[in-house]
């Protein structure tokens, strides 16, 4: 049954026929093509859809279409075209989303000048949160602004900074330590006197999308182009399974256009991160290994896949004993899960230094631990989502990513054609943190396009994304130290083990990357570290925010609090005392000869480690005698990690060119995920360049237009595309003056069809760009007629049997403190505040860096305090505990 219904839409009339109970939600993405309100969850949890219903803010998630009937609906779309109304601009329309600064509204503003957005998923929802606290009658305090942001939630930003965007957007900007720019002008550092980029609180250069909700994400293309797919998955851990006769379903069904099965993929129905350890199919061929592993692909129009349920496909199933926890996996007569494989001990790590029983048995004190960690969800705001459509004898695929490389090589392999025959376009990312690594609808989507020859569409639903995708590895972990009388550290013991789920995803990373950092950022002269990655019937562990170094540093931190309260130090000098320096050699035998600041971190900290924990004492004394159930403390940690691939070749490839009209292009394949990439990329090429910032231009991650530059995982980009990109634009520069044969102190100005160079006291020379040829592509007003290539591979070594190499050309280093209080009676706990330094080596981007530390230490705290995923239990976000805006203490 539908009905008519009318209501407003950011100032604008809509009457649509409609079934009465469609989310309010779908209208706007799918009826009324308003993709700013995002989906997270559909189920009120995660408020990435907040919209405002005459003036109330709701999660059109929740709300019938009719329920709105004669209402004012109000989305991110509305909220910038209030000002270019006003102005007559292109946002005058109802519903036109903003795309130039100066459409803003000043609250959009304030998110882009501080860095509030960074992936963006959820800052369409949290801007509709925020507009209606702002339009109270007096400034908001900082509690009204967590009260009103509460229901939506973000896991990239750690929230410090979308409420500092809140207060900004009405405060003076002394109140909130941030300079703002005057009028309209865009919050740029490079100015007219063209200021040097790199250092520069440059605004993000993808930022205006994600304020003003334009950005695409991999759900958010046209509905009525795609063919629907839905996965049908797995209920069992461990089954063996058939499929019954499908013709049944397809006479009732006449809008399914596709089964998909194992017996239709055209390729290897094999994929996987390592070239020998491709272990996980596209489709399940006869047996499962993990609840919500698929099984087969439904593919039709939208309707059709809806109406069909689980139960309607005909599927008999086996279950078998599943293998539950690694003691089941590794127990005498275990069931091998991988027939290639001796054992369910996918690799073993291992670093060896010294003779660590020896040094243990000459230590002073010495002290051990155990730690147990479990699974944890990366809870990314965005699902999995994508499509795919065949362009003749090639495929293309929109998908959200963090590796367009290794999605297109590993398509290819699926699907039986060449790299070249595959395209990878990203769409914007909302949150990756290492999951979006592993492929996810990609061999669906692009094997059903490519068989049916239509363009095919899936998201995964929230439940299904948190069934089916990599987690963080639980970890079982065993560590011993030593250290003598003048408290340095003289020895150190770990093994871990870590579950690796039903597949290997990164499994050999973390085994690979954990036992070169077992023992934290301080110099041990006797070392063994050994791990192990083992295979269980439960979801694949992959990559997230760390490749399991967090999961160790759980353990060292312990164990130094250890050794240096049985030696009566302060846990600060004990650290310092052992930090890794210039000059220290690491326990795989690497002398740091640079950047490494763990000292410097360490020193910044140290007022702040007095006072609080004398603060802490005279809070815990005044408790004591009202005998009151609280007590607070003050802790301190420290951490290293290798930048990039472990002991492997780990290179990018960036290149910057300018056109014959004089624009410049930045062909960067560095996806941005959230964390600044494109912003990082082009402030480097920028200042190599010699150009304002503003002038470059961007194409990212496209395989077709950009070069391999690897991964946006393991902290690379900056430091290893940055380093390509500088080398670009050097390499640019070097020919345009090479062409006006100038010496390198002369200025380089584009635009107008000329690149105009300039030495000092000189006379300008120009170059018509329109007289020289594309260097590549066939449109030759876009095409770059001039093209500078950076390639940058950092220097590492591999590593021998006892783990002793180079495996990183440079670490970060970082030491934070935070004052935690625990009611004794109910064993409740909270972060008060925390202070963090960290060596960043040249913070090219302060405002991105301030982000990144930001987030990571929301996902601490969830590590820490709350967050455990539990197959089968905890799969959607009201199960799965995340931090709200009002866990996260001032930082």
């Amino acid at each position: 049954m539908t009905v008519w219904v009318s209501f407003k839409v950011n100032g604008g009339p809509v009457d649509l026929e409609v079934e009465p109970m469609r989310r309010l939600a779908d209208v706007l993405r799918d009826d009324l093509g308003l993709t700013g309100t995002k989906i997270g969850c559909n189920a009120g949890d995660c408020g990435a859809c907040t919209v405002r219903i005459d003036g109330q803010q709701a999660c059109a998630c929740l709300v019938p279409v009719a329920q709105v009937a004669g209402c004012e609906v109000r989305t991110i779309e509305g909220m910038g075209a209030d000002r270019a109304r006003a102005a007559g601009g292109p946002g005058a329309a109802a519903g036109v989303a903003p795309r130039e600064f100066t459409d803003l509204s000043e609250l959009q503003r304030a998110f882009l000048e501080v860095g509030a957005a960074q992936c963006g998923i959820c800052t369409p929802g949290m801007l509709m949160a925020a507009e209606e606290v702002l339009e109270g009658p007096d400034a908001p305090t900082e509690t009204q602004i967590a009260d009103a942001i509460g229901g939506v939630l973000c896991r990239c930003t750690g929230y410090r900074t979308i409420v500092e965007a809140i207060v900004h957007a009405t405060a003076p900007a002394a109140q909130v330590g941030r300079a703002r720019p005057s009028g309209d002008a865009r919050p740029d550092a490079y100015g007219a006197a063209r200021e040097r980029a790199v250092g520069a609180r440059l605004a993000k250069v993808d930022g205006i999308e994600r304020v003003a909700g334009s950005a695409i994400y991999g759900a958010d293309q046209p509905s009525a182009e795609f063919l629907v797919l839905r996965a049908v998955r797995s209920p069992h851990a461990r089954a063996r399974f058939r499929f019954g006769d499908f013709e049944p379903l397809r006479q009732r069904f006449p809008g399914l256009a596709m089964i998909l099965t194992a017996a239709d993929i055209p390729g290897q129905n094999r994929y996987g991160i390592y070239a020998t350890g491709k272990d996980q199919p596209a489709l399940a061929d006869g047996e499962v290994r993990h609840r919500g592993e698929a099984v087969l692909a439904l593919v039709g129009d939208a309707a059709t896949i809806e109406g069909i349920a689980d139960a309607d496909v005909p599927i008999e199933w086996g279950p078998l004993p599943p293998l539950g926890d690694m003691d089941a996996a590794t127990a005498a007569g275990a069931p091998q899960l991988h027939a290639h494989a001796k054992s369910n001990v996918l690799i073993s790590g291992r670093v060896a230094r010294g003779d660590v029983q020896d040094a243990m048995g000459r230590s002073v004190v010495t002290a051990e631990v155990d730690v147990e960690t479990t699974f944890v969800e990366h809870a990314y705001i965005e699902p999995e989502a994508g499509s795919a459509r065949r362009v003749g004898d090639r495929i293309e695929l929109f998908v959200s990513t963090q590796t367009p490389y290794l999605d297109r090589d590993e398509v290819a392999l699926i699907l039986g054609l060449r790299p070249d025959e595959v395209r990878i376009i990203p769409s914007a990312v909302g949150g990756g943190f290492g999951g979006k690594l592993d492929l996810s609808v990609h061999p669906l989507v692009a094997t059903a396009a490519w068989l049916l020859d239509r363009p095919v569409r899936a998201i995964w639903t929230r439940p299904e994304s948190m069934t089916a995708s990599p987690k963080r590895h639980p970890s079982r972990i065993r560590a011993r130290a030593g250290a003598d009388a003048e408290g340095h550290l003289t020895a150190f013991q770990f093994h871990g083990d870590f579950d690796t789920g039903a597949y290997a995803s990164w499994g050999p990373t973390v085994a690979n990357r954990v036992p070169v950092h077992a023992m934290g950022p301080y110099e041990v002269p006797a070392v063994l570290a050994t791990t192990r990655a083992i295979h269980t019937n439960n979801p694949p562990a992959g990559a997230f925010r760390g490749f399991g170094v967090p999961q160790a540093a759980i353990a060292h931190e312990a164990l130094m609090d250890d050794l240096a309260d049985q030696l009566g130090l302060d846990a600060l000098e004990f650290r310092l005392r052992n930090a890794l320096r210039a000059g220290s050699v690491t326990a795989t035998g690497q002398a740091l000869r640079a950047s490494a600041g763990l000292p410097a971190c360490l020193e910044a900290l140290r007022p702040h480690w007095a006072s609080w924990r004398a603060e802490a004492e005279d809070w815990n004394v005044a408790q004591a005698t009202a005998n009151g159930p609280a007590r607070r403390g003050v802790g301190i940690g420290a951490m290293w990690y290798g930048i990039g691939n472990t002991s492997m070749t780990n290179p990018s490839t960036i290149e910057l060119g300018v056109d014959r009209a004089g624009g410049l292009t930045l062909y960067s394949g560095a996806v941005d995920i959230g964390q600044g990439a494109s912003t990082v990329m082009v402030q480097i090429a920028a200042d190599a360049l010699g150009v304002a910032a503003e002038t470059v231009g961007l194409v990212s991650g496209d395989t077709d237009r950009t070069a391999d530059a690897g991964k946006s995982s393991a902290s690379r980009q900056t430091f290893v595309s940055g380093n390509a990109a500088k080398l670009a634009g050097e390499d640019l520069r070097a020919q345009i003056l090479q062409l006006a044969e100038a010496g390198d102190d002369a200025t380089i100005t584009l635009g107008d069809g000329r690149a105009t160079v300039l030495e000092p006291g000189g006379r300008p020379v120009e170059i018509d760009l329109a007289e020289l040829s594309p260097v590549r592509g066939t449109d030759a007003s876009a095409s770059p007629v001039l093209l500078g290539r950076g390639f940058f591979d950092p220097t590492t070594t591999p590593l021998d049997a006892d783990g002793q190499g180079h495996p990183y050309a440079t670490y970060a280093f970082g030491a934070q403190i935070a004052e935690v209080e625990v009611d004794l009676e109910l064993g409740t706990t909270r972060v008060l505040r925390m202070v963090a330094a960290h060596d960043v080596g040249r913070a090219i981007n302060p405002t991105q860096v301030e982000g990144q530390i930001h987030g990571g230490i929301a996902q601490g705290l969830g590590l820490a305090l709350m967050e455990a995923y539990v197959p089968g239990r905890t799969e959607n976000l009201h199960d799965y505990l995340i931090p709200t805006v009002g866990d996260i203490p001032p930082i």
